[in-house]
């Protein structure tokens, strides 16, 4: 649903640095780092506090364009099981929003997070299944893991919980999926979050299955 008084938005022409053109330009830049790969995981940005910018889906991330971006007001009502959120700007082209967006409304809602990525790194995924049965990656503090589910958006509930658990956690590990990482505040950019998490994540996989210990008091 689109709301028919919406606020001006402004298009990815009238800046450069609109959060649209950002998003398009670290899809590019992540997928050519190899960090994303075809049209998995998605990135959302929360802009003058009240507008949220995500990523479509079904869409290669490399080839993700500004004018591809939903733009959502916030905050708003969750909307029935057979209703959309409401926006304030759609895509031309017949794309959905990602199955993800419930999970980054939860870093909106109860992290008050400025920025969010879904990625579906290797070493993400790989990291859940070395510490599967301890259900907690413990890097400088500890990031939970929880199950998947064949329907992405039924995460949801488990992980607020897993956030509410986890109050300094800045991200969810998803079983054999991938990660969840945010950043706490709208200052924060995107691409220096995503890079601690991942580079951490790489560090401490390899010392994992070289049977090295991942925490000075292990």
């Amino acid at each position: 649903m689109v709301m028919s008084d919406s606020p001006t938005i402004s298009t990815p022409a009238d800046s450069p640095h609109s959060p649209a053109n950002l998003i398009s330009e670290l899809c590019a830049s992540f997928y050519r780092l190899g960090w994303v790969t075809g049209t998995g995981g998605g990135i959302c940005i929360r802009a003058h506090s009240h507008k949220v910018y995500i990523t479509p889906s079904g869409v290669q991330k490399e080839r993700i364009e500004p004018s591809h971006i939903f733009v959502l007001p916030y905050p708003q009502a969750e909307p029935s099981p057979h209703t959309d959120r409401i926006s304030l700007r759609r895509p031309k082209l017949n794309l959905k929003e990602p199955a993800c967006t419930p999970l980054f409304w939860n870093a909106y809602t109860i992290r008050n997070a400025g920025s969010c990525i879904n990625a579906h790194s290797q070493n993400a995924a790989m990291a859940t299944l070395l510490w599967e049965k301890e259900k907690v990656f413990r890097i400088s503090h500890q990031v939970p893991i929880i199950d998947s589910m064949p329907n992405e958006a039924d995460l949801k509930d488990s992980m607020k919980k897993a956030m509410e658990k986890y109050p300094r956690a800045a991200g969810i590990l998803v079983l054999r999926h991938g990660i969840y990482v945010w950043g706490m505040s709208p200052s924060n950019h995107l691409g220096d979050v995503w890079q601690k998490a991942k580079t951490q994540t790489e560090v401490r996989v390899k010392m994992k299955l070289a049977g090295l210990p991942t925490v000075l008091d292990e």
